[in-house]
């Protein structure tokens, strides 16, 4: 597997044993983080910026790679996380494969890949791995650590096992737990790549790889990161202009086909399969409640923090809007000064990614207000 790793990523040894929350530890493990700005003399100034599942460190150019990050629009000198103000650090998730350590990182115990032989999982883990860069850094107290898609469950989970680390809290399109749609979503995503007898068991490599399972997994991810709506005014029934090959009866024969097909192509050779399926099953496997007898709104209660949002988009069908909602009035149960604010995009789960029209005057006005 070739890893994708910008070039201004840099990394931090966490420490050795890393305990994993449902057992086992890693040695010699590591982070990929990038930061913007500069932090002041007080060490007061830093927000932290934790990911969805696939993204990497590189949410926007800096002096060490000018290439365009994943939220360009959101993060810059005076773009709505202002890093004239800001001191921005963002980390790669534990588990993936844009430089942190995971399953397609070498075992240093074996001398090879760690594969399936990769401790269990969890979002919590993520979080601790992001708590260990924050104060490896210098920083005690964060101002603000924002969290969108999987990021929203990490970014929960810091604030409970890290009480203290964050004065405040912006969480985008998040979950304090999944929901069943989201787990059966994700559980024919994992079936797909384990499905494709090139995976064998997590056993492949790059002339044996499991191209079909982790296109089909894309796929079925994308058609829920968009919402009905967007997929009917961007496509509707417009059909390709070439007509289907007489070899391949059930062919691509509509727009959206192609497009999905052409997504996913570019996708599969950039994210380990491996990767994909752990962090896929830490997602289904968080639940903020869990300390709590499952009470979502008492866990979540017990967070402590000044000042709280948490953003949805009505179209959402993967992280639906009730669970954003959720987040602030457990939140506030708490003693927070949390909003919930209910956006009207088209784009669903994604809009956080394209429609910074919406969503960055409401992160500005928040951060502003610190």
């Amino acid at each position: 597997m070739t890893e994708f790793i910008p070039p201004g990523t840099r990394w931090f040894d966490l420490p050795s044993p890393f305990p994993m929350k449902r057992g086992g530890a890693l040695h010699g493990a590591r982070i990929a983080y990038e930061t913007w700005g500069a932090l002041d003399a007080t060490a007061s100034n830093a927000i932290l910026i934790v990911t969805g599942l696939s993204p990497d460190a590189h949410a926007a150019s800096n002096a060490g790679d000018p290439e365009p990050g994943w939220w360009e629009a959101m993060l810059g000198p005076g773009k709505p996380i202002d890093t004239d103000r800001w001191f921005v650090l963002c980390v790669n998730s534990l588990g993936s494969c844009k430089g942190s350590t995971g399953p397609a990182s070498t075992n240093p115990d074996t001398g090879q890949t760690y594969r399936l032989d990769f401790p269990e999982l969890s979002v919590e883990d993520g979080a601790d791995a992001a708590a260990a860069v924050v104060r490896g850094l210098g920083i005690e107290r964060l101002a603000c650590v924002i969290g969108n898609s999987m990021g929203g469950m990490t970014a929960l989970a810091l604030l409970q096992r890290h009480p203290g680390i964050a004065r405040s809290h912006v969480n985008i399109s998040g979950a304090a737990r999944a929901l069943p749609f989201s787990i059966a979503i994700r559980s024919l995503q994992r079936e797909a790549i384990r499905l494709d007898p090139n995976w064998n068991n997590g056993d492949y490599d790059d002339a044996t790889y499991p191209e079909s399972g982790m296109r089909m997994a894309r796929k079925l991810g994308v058609i829920t990161y968009r919402s009905a709506l967007e997929w009917d005014g961007r496509f509707g029934r417009v059909r390709l202009e070439s007509d289907r090959r007489d070899d391949d009866a059930f062919g691509l024969e509509f727009e959206v086909e192609s497009y999905l097909e052409g997504h996913a192509r570019r996708f599969v050779r950039r994210f380990d399969p491996n990767c994909y399926l752990y962090l896929s099953r830490s997602m289904d496997w968080f639940d903020a409640g869990e300390h709590c007898h499952g009470d979502v709104l008492h866990g979540l209660a017990s967070i402590r923090i000044d000042r709280a949002l948490s953003i949805g988009v009505r179209t959402d069908i993967l992280f639906p809007l009730q669970q954003q909602e959720e987040i602030a009035e457990g939140l506030r149960a708490g003693g927070c000064d949390a909003a919930f604010l209910a956006l009207e995009s088209p784009q669903g789960h994604d809009a956080f990614l394209v429609d910074i029209e919406r969503f960055g005057p409401a992160v500005r006005r928040f951060l502003q207000a610190l």
